[in-house]
């Protein structure tokens, strides 16, 4: 065992993203009987849906499961009172103070993870008291940091700063990639994109299909002034970068974002108003298959890639 499997009672150091429209507790449920950790994306959930989801996912799995919070969610006091009424044991965090619910959360017996994509920020979660951070390098889809520091060179720079247990997120999504990441220093990973292409995930099978479409070069990140995010080159996309070459304000991005364009793009499926938000490695994403599969795969190939390294020689 190592450390990210010890902490939370897995057999792979595979943790799914929670990400919004695509985590429901099908994709977290189906994750973690395959010997991962699962984690419900509650970014994307009213406080009755994410309860819903929550004891749905009990039901499905006798394994860890987790959940995803941004807590920057406007009903964040609810929606961590009911992940402590479920019974929920493992939390991660994401755009915020780790500070503001950490303690909380660990009063009531919970495992708190807090994303970040800079070292800096990997300290402050390290002194706010959580047990393991996910640095995310700026390959990721979604929403990601401003530094643009990639996997690469995020995973060592946290690593020599840290000494709680590091899961790299970010341009993962095979074994080889995931031996990659453990050789930089990180003990575990957190794979988003390759579970998004999955039978089990909840995205509209639209969006799924451009996922494994998409080739090198198809995303960019945009909308810096509000909140980064990595997107497919789109209509929606395409707007945008009209719109930037006028000098807009942060109230035109705003007005041209309006509400709901996520889940218009990844869970309504509509490839052309939507966002549809998805890392670089989707690049490497080919097919549509079952979790068990995925996890099967990413391992079978990260115990080839092991015995492969040990044959380099100079």
């Amino acid at each position: 065992m190592n450390t990210i499997t010890q902490l939370f009672n897995i057999k792979y150091p595979i943790i799914q993203g929670g990400m919004i429209w695509n985590s429901g507790y099908k994709l977290a449920s189906a994750v973690s009987n395959a010997g991962g950790l699962g984690l419900i994306g509650a970014g994307s959930m009213y406080p009755d849906v994410l309860r819903e989801h929550i004891q749905k996912c009990k039901a499905a799995t006798t394994k860890p499961f987790g959940v995803n919070v941004p807590m920057l969610y406007p009903n964040i006091e609810e929606i961590i009172d009911i992940i402590i009424q479920e019974g929920v044991k493992i939390v991660f965090t994401s755009a915020g103070n780790p500070k503001t619910w950490t303690n909380h959360l660990k009063q009531h017996g919970i495992t708190v993870v807090h994303v970040v994509s800079s070292a800096k920020f990997a300290l402050k979660a390290q002194d706010a008291g959580v047990d393991a951070v996910v640095a995310e390098g700026f390959e990721a889809g979604g929403h990601n940091g401003r530094e643009e520091t990639t996997t690469l060179t995020l995973i060592p720079m946290v690593k020599e700063q840290i000494s709680i247990p590091l899961i790299a997120a970010g341009g993962i999504a095979t074994g080889r990639g995931m031996l990659a990441a453990m050789c930089l220093g990180a003990d575990g990973v957190q794979m988003g994109s390759r579970f998004v292409a999955s039978v089990e995930s909840s995205a509209h099978e639209a969006f799924k299909q451009t996922v494994i479409d998409t080739k090198e070069g198809d995303t960019q990140l945009t909308l810096k002034e509000l909140a980064p995010v990595r997107l497919i080159k789109n209509k929606f996309y395409n707007d945008l970068q009209e719109l930037y070459s006028k000098c807009p304000t942060t109230e035109d991005l705003k007005a041209l974002l309006g509400r709901a364009r996520a889940k218009k793009g990844m869970f309504e499926g509509d490839l052309i108003e939507g966002e549809l938000e998805i890392g670089q490695i989707a690049g490497l994403i080919h097919n549509i298959e079952p979790v068990h599969t995925i996890v099967e795969n990413v391992m079978t190939e990260f115990y080839d890639a092991q015995q492969q390294l040990q044959k380099i020689t100079f």
